[in-house]
């Protein structure tokens, strides 16, 4: 299969009158090969608006964002940037400014309001509504089935991501979405950023549902030793089923793809020692591993058995040919590099960021930035998914962060 590289430009446009002009340096499109894409990307939960209304289930996020002080000005998003109903000019400005491509997240509170059951058929009209104008103004859709939006009914029913019967209701959820949208949606992806879902809902707990070990953060219940891994599993076989699901029933018909969201940090040695480099290594194989290396190799990286041990979930041999191979492609959310060390005392606290065995050796979240990053999490891919193809789907930093560096 021929390689692609795609690239979506993580673009907010606040309004046609205050679009800045930059300078590019000469850079145009005919200066990209050929074939390479040029998109936008939103979440569902942070552009739709109408977060309870039209027939939509409320997610985790809701119960959040409610909570005072969780987000800034207590902001929600009942109405955010409201695309719900302003989704035609949204996809004009796209037209407008050539884009090709437009990756937009469904919220699947929206199509089943109780995460099962009974469907939202006015959920469905709007899904439907946008993507029918996407393509009759040139716009490829890319349908991504989960963007951190969990339906509240799910977690309150039975924990969500740490159930297992969470595998088959999502499975259930996106087989509607091929069923319902594929003759149109060529391009899907089954998760956003697993990798944050599990880290920071249930390691550090500061997104929903919030759950941590107490000497890990201020959360009322979790297990920060146990729960992130349960519920990376639990992801893993989710995304791998439901691919399992649209190739064996749809894809052949409906003629698309499949693939799964990664978010991608490179982390490099802070020093030639031996002892950075492994730090090194466990922090790339803790971060982007997790969730590569089984869908690519069938297994957890080695580093990742050999500390975690008992603690971290086993696939079953029917498992393991259904997760091997799970992907069309690989979409690469790629954020940033960071210099690591070995740390200089280990610590007594027991969790899936402590078990990197790996200091960061800025407080700054842009320590490295991060072209180094780039080429070697291309260099990795190119290693790791060989055949089918790598998507570059968000390259991102803020202003701040990119004046910082040469």
């Amino acid at each position: 299969m021929k390689r692609m590289l795609l690239c979506f430009a993580f673009a907010v446009i606040i309004g046609i009158g205050n679009v800045a002009v930059m300078d590019t340096g000469g850079l145009s499109r005919e200066s990209f090969p050929m074939g390479f894409v040029f998109g936008t990307s939103t979440s569902a939960y942070q552009v739709e608006g109408m977060a309870n209304k039209g027939g939509r289930g409320p997610s985790i996020w809701d119960v959040y964002v409610k909570q005072p002080g969780h987000i800034a000005n207590n902001d929600t998003a009942d109405v955010a940037d409201d695309q719900y109903h302003h989704y035609k000019e949204d996809v004009d400005l796209l037209a407008k400014f050539n884009f090709d491509a437009y990756r937009f997240s469904i919220s699947w509170s929206r199509i089943f309001p109780e995460g099962v059951g009974k469907v939202n058929w006015a959920g469905v009209a709007y899904y439907n509504r946008m993507i029918n104008y996407l393509v009759k103004k040139g716009i490829t859709p890319y349908g991504n089935l989960y963007h951190s939006d969990l339906p509240l009914a799910l977690q309150e029913k039975y924990n969500g991501f740490l159930n297992h019967q969470f595998v088959e209701d999502y499975v259930d959820y996106a087989e509607f979405c091929f069923k319902t949208f594929g003759d149109r949606v060529k391009n899907w992806f089954t998760f956003n950023e697993p990798r944050i879902v599990a880290a920071l809902g249930f390691d550090n707990g500061v997104i929903p549902p919030l759950r941590c070990s107490k000497e890990v953060g201020n959360c009322n219940t979790g297990n920060s030793a146990i729960e992130p891994y349960i519920v990376g599993h639990n992801l893993i076989l989710s995304h791998a089923k439901a691919v399992k699901k649209y190739r064996e029933k749809y894809q052949a018909k409906q003629k698309g793809r499949i693939g799964i969201l990664l978010d991608f940090n490179w982390y490099e040695p802070l020093t030639r020692s031996k002892a950075d480099n492994y730090a090194a290594q466990r922090a790339r194989d803790f971060h982007v591993g997790w969730f590569l290396h089984p869908i690519r190799y069938d297994e957890y990286p080695k580093t990742m058995q050999e500390i975690i041990g008992e603690r971290l979930p086993k696939f079953t041999e029917e498992e393991v040919k259904m997760v091997n191979g799970s992907f069309d492609y690989v979409g690469i959310n790629q954020y940033t590099t960071r210099y690591i060390s070995s740390p200089k005392t280990p610590s007594n606290v027991t969790s899936y960021q402590t078990d990197w065995n790996a200091t960061f050796a800025s407080k700054f979240w842009v320590a490295l930035y991060c072209t180094l990053g780039y080429v070697q999490s291309h260099d990795l891919c190119k290693r790791a998914v060989r055949e089918p193809e790598y998507y570059y789907l968000r390259k991102w930093a803020s202003k701040n962060q990119v004046e910082k560096v040469d």
